[in-house]
């Protein structure tokens, strides 16, 4: 109890100066990460759960499920033609490309890891975090078209990933399963069972939430409560079902949204505090009981592979899928920077030592956690410099409306920042 009261108040504390914050050269991120370190059992010692704690299982895996259940309810299926042009790339060339690449770049430098270890890693670090560069997304200096862009692809990359990342973690975790092909086939019945309950739930709540607004039975609040319920529901029940919970909470908020329409943004805004409430411990409970026990047994190699993924392992999949899209250099490049990774990485990387089935001791772990950590740090410190120094290039073109960057589309809210 100790332990979730010490977050509690670091949460408080820091959430007090969230305004003053973003006005320093730190995020809030960089805060919880540093204060969890400073409190953790390998210096103050007030946090002393084990990274297998029951407690910290729930919050990966609850705070997971409520971060893909909210991101997908901020998809709009209904943006037009330009409006998806850029994040089907990213997501349709970029996402494969950074999985393939990365598991390539991890095995030829980690030799010791076998291809599906590789895979995982690559697969854990894959998705994208726009709340680490909240100041890229979130300047309006910066073409409103790149911005939604990363802020798409942050949204919908990690339930993307999810399926993935079961396949490998099957692999990895030597399932009795025998054979690729009946691998696949249960990995498939998880995913369609996921599916198929998110959507149950999604369509059920479509019908349900306007029929009773409609007649006046709940207010604001009430739809709130239902929809996080929704969302809990899908995850729970899809667990229960023997499928993926995670993958149901994700399709589960896509639906919905169709269902219900814009309004789906403000019942789900419970859900999205409690998600960022969640989102803010866990990178808390990252510094305490992570950082140092993975830096102890980093090598060089390891060293070397997390800066070819926050680098080469990002930039060239960028590049490539921006390959006849009109784009500049500059605005490539800038795109391919910034693809922090945080939240996601974090929660696979806690279910995976929470499983037991990967060494949280090795390298495996370690290159995961070194790659959240720099990317913590180098994305937080360069964000609002960054997009400063690339807004500043796109305005000194006279003709920066015409070029494909300037080409102006509907923004998306970003995440857990309240629309104006």
């Amino acid at each position: 109890m100790t332990d979730i009261a010490v977050v509690a108040v670091v949460i408080a504390v820091v959430s007090l100066g969230r305004q003053r914050i973003r006005s320093l050269p730190v995020t809030t991120p960089m805060l919880f990460v540093g204060l969890g370190l400073v409190l953790g059992p390998n210096m103050i010692g007030l946090i002393e759960l084990d990274v297998r704690d029951e407690a910290v299982v729930l919050l990966a895996e609850f705070t997971l499920a409520l971060v893909l259940f909210s991101d997908a309810m901020r998809i709009e299926p209904s943006r037009t033609k330009l409006s998806v042009a850029l994040p089907a790339r990213l997501l349709g060339i970029g996402l494969p490309l950074t999985i393939a690449l990365g598991t390539l770049v991890t095995k030829l430098l980690l030799s010791d890891l076998s291809w599906a270890e590789a895979g995982l890693v690559a697969t854990v670090l894959a998705p994208t975090d726009a709340a680490l560069g909240e100041a890229v997304v979130s300047n309006p200096a910066v073409p409103v078209r790149i911005r939604q862009a990363l802020n798409v692809e942050s949204g919908t990359n990690d339930g993307l990933v999810v399926p993935v990342f079961s396949v490998f973690l099957a692999l990895v975790a030597g399932s009795e399963i025998e054979g690729a092909g009946s691998l696949f086939g249960e990995a498939l019945t998880e995913i369609g069972i996921g599916i198929g309950v998110g959507g149950a739930v999604a369509v059920v709540l479509g019908i349900v939430v306007p029929w009773v607004t409609e007649r006046g039975w709940t207010d604001a609040e009430g739809c709130r409560l239902v929809t996080l319920g929704a969302g809990l529901a899908a995850y729970a029940g899809a667990e229960v079902l023997d499928g993926n919970g995670f993958l149901a909470a994700f399709s589960c908020g896509i639906i919905a949204r169709i269902f219900i329409g814009p309004s789906t943004s403000e019942h789900g805004e419970l859900a999205e505090d409690l998600g960022q409430l969640g989102a803010s411990a866990t990178f808390i409970v990252f510094g305490a009981l992570l950082v140092v026990p993975s830096l102890e047994v980093v090598s060089f190699l390891v060293i070397v592979c997390a800066l070819a993924s926050l680098t080469l392992g990002r930039m060239m999949p960028v590049a490539i899928s921006m390959i006849g899209s009109g784009l500049r250099s500059p605005t490539v490049a800038f795109m391919g920077w910034f693809g922090p990774r945080g939240l996601a990485s974090m929660l696979f990387g806690l279910l995976l030592a929470a499983e037991g089935d990967v060494d949280p001791d090795g390298d495996l772990f370690s290159v995961i956690v070194l790659v959240v950590l720099s990317s913590v740090i180098l994305h937080g410190v360069t964000a609002a410099p960054g997009a400063t120094r690339y807004a500043n290039w796109f305005n000194s073109h006279p003709t920066g409306e015409s070029m494909p960057e300037g080409e102006m589309v509907a923004m998306s809210r970003v995440r857990w920042r309240r629309a104006r």
